[in-house]
């Protein structure tokens, strides 16, 4: 019975191989690969790693304002003595 089930289906797999389904399959996704590499994509990859770099860079930034607003104080501290 298990032979009969794996011979249906190496049919059915035979059949939609020569299918027109395959055909168009095989078509759409060219023509989906070809209008993607036209497109500026990058990768999940690569957006995770300027992801990361994006949240250093906002840390540093936030950590120079509050220095700059600290020596400003501080001038302005020393400018009214």
């Amino acid at each position: 019975m298990n032979n009969f089930f794996n011979d249906l289906q190496d049919k059915i797999n035979q059949a939609f191989e020569s299918s027109p389904a395959k055909d168009i399959e095989r078509n759409v996704k060219a023509m989906m690969t070809q209008g993607f590499s036209k497109l500026d994509l990058v990768t999940r990859e690569e957006f995770d790693v300027q992801a990361q770099v994006l949240a250093k860079t906002r840390a540093k930034l936030e950590a120079l304002e509050l220095r700059v607003a600290e020596l400003e104080a501080k001038l302005a501290a020393e400018t009214k003595a």
